[in-house]
C-alpha cells in the first residue's frame, strides 16, 4: 500500500539518530524516493552529510519552518524534541508519527496496524498524534491479543533491553566501560549513571534519565492504550541487558484449560508473531537484525501442561521504524 499524499514532502525530525537512519532505509524499501524526505535534527546532527534513498542530503536544524508543505512529519529521536516541535508539524497541517525514544510524545495514539484484524482499528486514528510504540510494547500487546482467545489466566512477560534503546549514546557508553573494564580503568557511567556492561540490572542509577521503571511504565502504557481496553493486559518487566541491538524475552501464559501447541502457533501468527519450528535454532538478538517482525522459539510446556513459557527476540529498531511506515500506509 502506498504511502498517503504521495506527492507531498515527508518530514524525519530526528535523522541523525538510529531510528532515523533506519526510518529511511525502511521509507526507501517501500518506494520513498530520497527526494521527498526532508531531514532534520539539532544539536551535532546538524550539517551532517548523509542520504536519504539515493540521493545526498544534509540534515538541516529543526525549526517551524521545516514543516512548511509536507504531508507526514517522523519524530525519530528523542522524546523532547517530539515534544518541542510536534505542534508546530501539526499546526502545518502534517500528520504526526511518533518513534521517538521512550517515554515518547505525551498525548500520542500509540498504533499496532498489524492487530487492527484481531482488535479493531483504533478510534483516535483520525484526530490524534499517532505513536509507533517501541518493540517491547508491541511484543506485549500483540502476545496479548494474539493469546486473548484461550483466556489466559496468567500472561508474563520480562524484556532484556538492550542499550540503544538510549540511542547512540547508549551504544558508546557500552563500548566504552567494555573497554575501560577490560584496560582495568574507571568505568565511564554518564549515560545509565552505573555499570552497564558484563552485568544485568533492573534500575539504572539515580543520576540517569528516566529511570528503568519509567521505561518499564511506558512500555506498559503504549501497550495497553494500543489494546485500547479490549484485551488483557500482561504483567510487564524490563531489565537492563549488557547488549548493543535487539530485545530478548521470555513470557509465561497460563490458561484454564489445555490448549493445543498448534492452535497457539496459529494465533502468534494472527498477530504478526513469527514462531520458529523446533527443527531451528532459537531465535537470538543476532539472528532477528534487520526483521520488522519478532520472532520466537517453539513453545515449551509446563509441568501442569496447562501454560506454554515463549522465548523469542526482536529488533528493536528495525521494528519500530517498520510499524511507523506500516502507520503511514495504514492512514492511506
Amino acid at each position: 500500500m502506498p504511502i498517503p499524499d504521495a506527492r507531498l514532502p515527508i518530514a524525519i525530525v530526528g535523522a541523525g539518530s538510529l531510528r532515523g537512519k533506519e526510518l529511511r532505509d525502511v521509507l526507501e524499501e517501500h518506494g520513498v524516493p530520497g527526494a521527498k524526505m526532508r531531514l532534520f535534527d539539532e544539536d551535532i546532527a546538524v550539517g551532517m552529510l548523509t542520504h536519504a534513498g539515493d540521493e545526498a542530503a544534509i540534515i538541516a536544524a529543526v525549526d517551524e519552518a521545516s514543516f512548511a508543505g509536507a504531508g507526514l512529519v517522523f519524530f525519530a529521536g528523542r522524546a523532547e524534541m517530539a515534544a518541542r516541535h510536534a505542534e508546530q508539524a501539526r499546526r502545518a497541517g502534517a500528520r504526526v508519527i511518533d518513534l521517538s525514544e521512550d517515554p515518547g510524545l505525551e498525548g500520542a495514539a500509540p498504533w499496532i496496524p498489524a492487530l487492527d484484524p484481531l482488535i479493531g482499528r483504533p478510534q483516535a486514528v483520525d484526530h490524534a498524534p499517532l505513536r509507533s510504540p517501541s518493540a517491547a510494547a508491541v511484543v506485549a500487546a500483540s502476545l496479548a491479543a494474539a493469546l486473548a482467545r484461550f483466556s489466559p489466566s496468567r500472561l508474563v512477560m520480562v524484556f532484556l533491553r538492550p542499550v540503544s534503546e538510549r540511542g547512540q549514546e547508549g551504544v558508546d557508553e557500552l563500548e566504552r566501560q567494555t573497554v575501560s573494564l577490560l584496560s582495568f580503568q574507571p568505568v565511564p557511567e554518564g549515560v545509565f549513571g552505573m555499570q552497564v556492561a558484563f552485568n544485568l540490572m533492573d534500575a539504572y542509577g539515580a543520576a540517569s534519565e528516566p529511570s528503568l521503571d519509567a521505561v518499564r511504565r511506558s512500555v506498559a502504557r503504549d501497550a495497553r492504550q494500543a489494546l485500547g481496553g479490549r484485551v488483557a493486559m500482561p504483567a510487564i518487566q524490563v531489565l537492563q541487558a549488557p547488549v548493543f541491538f535487539s530485545y530478548a524475552f521470555t513470557a509465561y501464559a497460563e490458561f484454564g484449560v489445555p490448549a493445543e501447541d498448534a492452535e497457539i502457533q496459529a494465533a502468534l501468527a494472527s498477530a504478526g508473531l513469527v514462531v520458529l519450528p523446533a527443527s531451528e535454532p532459537r531465535p537470538t538478538g543476532m539472528s532477528v537484525t534487520g526483521r520488522p517482525e519478532a520472532v520466537l522459539g517453539p513453545l515449551v510446556g509446563d509441568a501442569g501442561e496447562k501454560g506454554r513459557w515463549l522465548w523469542g527476540a526482536a529488533d528493536n529498531v528495525r521494528s519500530v521504524a517498520a510499524n511507523a511506515v506500516a502507520i503511514a500506509e495504514a492512514l492511506a
